[in-house]
């Protein structure tokens, strides 16, 4: 069995031994246990927000498409067409027409802007989740002619109606037509009520069916455009660009990147604010390694002098001291990674238990709309994190372990 190198053998020896000076031991656990809370600290915010983040995207793109195809014009003649070509592509999975539009709902006295979207239910499951978050769980409620509609729950809240309930749905536009004048404005049935968890869709949309949108739009033959599902949303900007590129004709396409881009370039940019932030943690941590093996090298300078004396050159010395930093750093950051794994991986037990024995709640349901600390554990995110902890440690100790090769025998053995 292979010997350890005398370097290694030696720096673990002076991590282990009782030292003259107490105070150096207490910096030494002072440095582990900063390492190791600031690597906790940095895995259970990321690993939170990306749990943010992918239940925040699970969320808006259950009612947004993952890529559009529309009109150039603002409507679709052919979406038959056009959908079957799509599904021709094999990283497509589904594609579904959709008629929208801008509308005010009106009940008694209470008024509200919002946008309509005309689907065919039976086709809309399979590139959405709406049905998920209706409350039948299903749209088939919404039949053609018979003039129902869906609405959001805080929508419903602010017209103060409910299932069963009635309201006006007005179009800002009137046209002519052979039957005579449309009527601005179609009294329509609440069949159901959906709530995502996300303002933006509970509070500003409304679904109907398709042909009654189309009947309301003066749309008889048209759709404003195709949605699509892909087996890859990351792939949504290339896969629309070559579905549209089989097509004849001009369209307007769309994606999921472009339409929520900028929030989620903020969630990104806040992701890494908060790691810069924290890794200050680090840093400081990293910094009271300096100070602990400055006074270690201080400590130990009659024992520097008989290595050099017996034939120990600087470079043995350098690396003595090093091991010292890199095992420090070393304890300190799988401290740090058990600890940040396990708290990451049990959020949903650990909250609700400090809740309970606070009083407190982290996210009250009638204020936020995800109430629950989603936690999402990425590899990559451990791994830079650790990896930024044991290079900070390494190079905090480099300075200190210079220093001790520098060591002249003579001087140092000068007052012993």
């Amino acid at each position: 069995m292979p010997s350890l190198p005398v370097e290694l053998l030696i720096g673990l020896r002076y991590v282990r031994a009782k030292r003259r000076n107490h105070f150096i031991g207490f910096i030494s656990v002072v440095s582990m246990l900063g390492i190791a809370i600031g690597v906790m600290a940095l895995i259970v915010v990321l690993s939170v927000m990306n749990g943010f983040e992918q239940e925040l995207r699970s969320r808006i793109l259950g009612m947004a498409s993952h890529a559009t195809i529309a009109g150039d014009n603002g409507e679709l003649h052919d979406w038959q067409r056009v959908a079957d070509s799509a599904r021709e592509h094999p990283e497509v999975l589904a594609a579904a027409p959709y008629v929208d539009g801008e509308a005010m709902l009106r009940s008694g006295r209470r008024t509200s802007g919002t946008l309509l979207r005309g689907v065919l239910p039976e086709m809309e499951d399979d590139v959405s989740r709406i049905a998920e978050y209706a409350r039948s769980g299903s749209l088939d409620t919404l039949q053609p002619g018979a003039f129902s509609i869906v609405l959001g729950s805080e929508l419903a809240r602010s017209l103060g109606v409910g299932i069963g309930d009635s309201v006006d749905l007005m179009i800002p536009q009137a046209s002519v037509s052979p039957a005579g004048v449309m009527p601005r404005f179609r009294r329509f049935e609440v069949a159901d009520v959906f709530e995502v968890g996300m303002y933006e869709f509970d509070r500003g949309l409304v679904l109907l069916h398709l042909n009654d949108a189309q009947a309301l739009m003066r749309m008889p033959s048209t759709v404003s455009g195709v949605r699509l599902k892909l087996d890859d949303l990351f792939m949504a900007p290339r896969v629309v660009r070559e579905v549209v590129g089989n097509l004849p004709g001009r369209y307007r396409i769309s994606d999921w990147t472009r339409e929520h881009a900028n929030f989620f370039r903020a969630i990104r940019t806040e992701k890494i604010v908060m790691f810069i932030i924290l890794s200050l943690i680090v840093g400081v941590a990293a910094f009271n390694i300096v100070s602990t093996l400055v006074m270690v090298v201080q400590d130990k300078q009659s024992d520097i002098a008989i290595l050099r004396t017996i034939g120990a050159t600087p470079r043995m010395i350098l690396l003595i001291f090093l091991v010292q930093g890199m095992l420090i750093g070393a304890i300190g950051t799988l401290l740090g990674v058990g600890g940040g794994l396990a708290l990451a991986l049990n959020i949903d037990v650990v909250v609700p238990f400090i809740e309970a024995a606070t009083g407190q709640q982290f996210l009250a349901p009638d204020v936020y709309y995800i109430s629950d600390l989603p936690s999402d554990v990425e590899s990559g995110d451990v791994t830079k994190i650790a990896g930024l902890a044991f290079g900070l440690a390494l190079v905090s100790g480099l300075y200190p372990a210079w220093r001790a090769s520098r060591t002249m025998p003579a001087e140092a053995l000068r007052h012993e």
